[in-house]
């Protein structure tokens, strides 16, 4: 490697040069990617809920619908709403009262279920369903969403998952930006006050923010990405990659006391030690991120390839662009040197080792409510719930409720060809199930005082295309609830009685698709990272004990932190607990496998058991305070300032999981090499030199 050391310091100007001609591209490329605000959208293609939304579109040129509540306004005002609401692009129809009859025909001819539903007297609120001919989340949806709002502002509000996407987007869209400057600034302190020099700190966010254009700008070959991804992806990739640039800093400060003078020789030897080493440590945090590719919920494997690529494009930085760009700024970074700011944490080795049996205990103490937490935290699968409540999409869904006790609006898909009979015989079973308001299909109508003759043909058109009908039904039950997921059971029952392909689908049911996949996902991906990171550890290593400790020490961090929550009465986003353990992980057993390098190498010189585990803690620590501050400096300051709860609690959790990971790493993680030394000698390679060897069956023989 010290030859491509060497190709680095002499063509470090055409690498700067290069270096920032790639923005372009990058920037582009990162303009042009498309992004994605709705979750529910990367759910497998082949359930049957995103199976009907596709037959939903392509038989009734319907992909999203909305339920909106105008208040204040007469019949007459709510027509003409409803005529200027039907000419905005995108809107296909608008199903409200005068779809059903003319507005001659007096409403209290309607059924009294079809009446309530459309009208509340007492609050002179009426509710329309506007349905539209693009998908959920298309971009041709949220502009319409837009337009809508913009002809009566808060007189009519829509609630549903198309109007939470919308809103959503201009969150994501109007913070984006501070996420990534928050991260920076307060990285920028930490390792101000923690460097030795005020320029780096700047030199090191400069190459990582180069390293995260490029990582946004090649997202354009995916065509899109998630809003989860665009807003963690800078944030994650500053605080994982971090690392490398500080091993690059210290490994050149160290070359340049052995190369005295020639700091280019130095550089060229830093960074020949930097690709040995964050090669092989940066390995572990790929492979923490590609193990979220193994979820059938496809935003994992949105995250997971996007901080995959960002994690080996910050490698590549750091042994390019950031050398590149100290030998050039030399001058500079030698004029703004001052102390490091932090105390010296080299002799805190003595103390740990000495008392290793109290940590050891400590350990087994804490297990059991870190492990009970863990497994029994309370998670949510409802975004709009914990959106801020002066969004309008948030203000819809409460005054749908308020005033038509309305929760979630499932769409079933049946066969039109069924027998009248039994359909009205299913409209009336869906319409005795339990928190259903009202059932609105073709055949719902009709009456003794509503004969099929006045039904609009019009309105039998909007729910009646081709080979399949369709009936709106209304809900008390929220989406995500437990009433709601049993009354999606209990309706799916009622429908296969009569009709074995009928289907339910809407926002509610793929919310209980989404509860039943991603708990699944989350026992693969727990698995496959730690299988992955366990068989990397082995090899890069040489030993079978090692991946153990190493492994069970970082999970023992993670029960810690995903199991306060547990305590404080904290509701987590559901993908938290898929991917927090994932990326805590891969990303800080880093500090674990630089102090069991420096503990072997210390045995492996011929230090006993204590001298060299406080050798490799006092020589390890500082460079692990450093890294896990920056990490939780990049994620803390997001968590706070996000207004989106999905962002902020795992910003939130991945901040302090960096801390409880170095508080593990340097108390516990010695004690376990204390306790299981003789073990560790036996089963790893490397361990104690082969002379010493020889020497210790001398003596004893």
């Amino acid at each position: 490697m010290i030859k491509f050391g060497k190709g680095v310091v002499k063509f470090r100007i055409p690498i700067l040069i290069l270096s920032f001609l790639l923005l372009v591209p990058s920037i582009i490329g990162y303009v042009n990617t498309r992004i994605n605000y709705d979750i529910l959208s990367y759910l497998p293609k082949d359930i049957e809920t995103m199976k009907g939304q596709d037959i939903l579109l392509e038989e009734f040129g319907t992909g999203a619908f909305s339920v909106a509540v105008v208040e204040g306004m007469d019949q007459k005002g709510v027509a003409a709403l409803k005529s200027e609401i039907a000419q905005i692009d995108h809107v296909k129809t608008v199903l409200w009262y005068d779809s059903l009859a003319d507005l001659s025909v007096p409403m209290e001819l309607l059924p009294g279920d079809i009446e309530e539903a459309f009208e509340n007297k007492e609050k002179n609120a009426t509710l329309m369903i506007v349905m539209l001919d693009t998908s959920m989340s298309a971009d041709e949806t949220l502009e319409a969403v837009e337009q809508i709002r913009a002809l009566t502002k808060q007189q009519c509000l829509l609630s549903g998952m198309s109007a939470v996407v919308a809103d959503i987007k201009k969150i994501c869209n109007s913070e984006a930006i501070m996420y990534v400057v928050i991260a920076a600034v307060l990285s920028a302190v930490v390792l101000s006050l923690t460097m030795d020099s005020f320029l780096i700190p700047l030199l090191f966010l400069l190459s990582i923010g180069m390293a995260i254009v490029y990582n946004l700008g090649t997202n354009l070959i995916a065509g899109e990405i998630s809003f989860i991804t665009q807003a963690l992806a800078a944030v994650l990739q500053l605080a994982v990659t971090m690392d490398y640039s500080i091993f690059l800093w210290h490994s050149y400060q160290e070359n340049q006391e052995r190369f005295v003078g020639d700091k280019k020789r130095a550089m060229a030897h830093a960074i020949s030690n930097t690709v040995s080493s964050v090669v092989g440590s940066s390995i572990t945090t790929v492979a923490g991120f590609l193990a979220m590719c193994f979820m059938t919920f496809t935003l994992g494997l949105d995250l997971g390839v996007v901080m995959a690529k960002g994690v080996v494009l910050g490698v590549v930085g750091c042994v390019t662009i950031l050398p590149s760009m100290i030998l050039v700024f030399d001058r500079a970074i030698e004029k703004t040197r001052h102390r490091a700011m932090i105390p010296d944490l080299g002799r805190i080795g003595d103390f740990v080792t000495k008392r290793y049996i109290v940590f050891a205990v400590l350990f087994l103490i804490i297990l059991v409510p870190a492990l009970y937490g863990y497994t029994h935290n309370e998670v949510y699968y409802d975004l709009a719930g914990t959106l801020p409540d002066h969004l309008e999409s948030v203000m819809g869904n409460t005054k749908l409720e308020e005033d038509f006790q309305m929760g979630a609006t499932h769409i079933i898909l049946a066969d039109s060809n069924l027998d009248a009979k039994q359909a009205r015989m299913m409209l009336q079973g869906l319409e005795d199930v339990e928190g259903i308001k009202f059932v609105l299909g073709k055949d719902s109508l009709l009456g003794p005082a509503f004969p099929e003759e006045m039904v609009p043909d019009s309105y039998k058109e909007i729910l009646e295309q081709g080979d399949y009908q369709m009936m709106f039904l209304a809900s008390e039950y929220k989406t995500a609830s437990d009433e709601v997921n049993a009354q999606c059971d209990e309706i799916k029952r009622i429908i296969r009685q009569y009709d074995d392909s009928a289907m339910l689908i809407g926002e509610a049911p793929c919310t209980q698709d989404l509860i039943t996949i991603t708990d699944k996902d989350f026992k693969t991906v727990s698995a496959v990272s730690i299988v992955l990171i366990f068989a990397i550890i082995a090899i890069v290593l040489k030993s079978v004990s090692l991946p153990v400790i190493l492994v069970a020490v970082i999970e023992f961090a993670i029960f810690i932190n995903m199991g306060i929550p547990s305590y404080t009465g904290t509701v987590l986003p559901f993908i938290a607990s898929i991917v927090i353990g994932t990326i805590q992980l891969g990303a800080t057993v880093d500090y674990a496998i630089l102090m069991t390098n420096k503990y072997k190498k210390a045995r492996y010189q011929g230090a006993q058991k204590q001298e060299a585990v406080a050798s490799a803690l006092n020589s390890s620590l500082q460079s692990v305070f450093v890294s896990a501050l920056s990490f939780f400096a990049a994620t803390f300051g997001v968590g706070l300032y996000s207004s989106i709860d999905m962002i902020s609690a795992l910003c939130v959790l991945l901040a302090r999981g960096a801390i409880i990971s170095l508080l593990v790493v340097a108390f516990i993680l010695p004690a376990m090499f204390m306790i299981f030394d003789k073990l560790i000698c036996k089963t790893s390679a490397g361990f104690l030199d082969k002379e010493k060897k020889v020497q210790a069956k001398s003596v004893i023989s």
